[in-house]
């Protein structure tokens, strides 16, 4: 695989919580860290995404917010 995006975080799938259409995928990537995103049902099938199994969250934004607060 070959991709574009930089913020490349391979992990481990700790959770596929499945909806109608979405389904939220958290993935470990180490030190304490979990990232998750939400993604189609059809997505989650597609890549055969399982408790255990290794995947790589990748993040391409244009924007990233940071807040505190007051």
């Amino acid at each position: 695989m070959k991709i574009s995006a930089r913020n490349q975080f391979k992990g481990t799938v700790l959770e596929i919580i499945s909806g109608a259409v979405n389904g939220i995928v958290k993935i470990d990537i180490g030190g304490g860290n979990v990232m998750s995103a939400t993604i189609s049902m059809g997505a989650i099938e597609e890549l055969g995404l399982k408790i255990g199994g290794e995947a790589y969250a990748v993040v391409k934004a244009t924007s990233v917010m940071v807040a505190v607060d007051d």
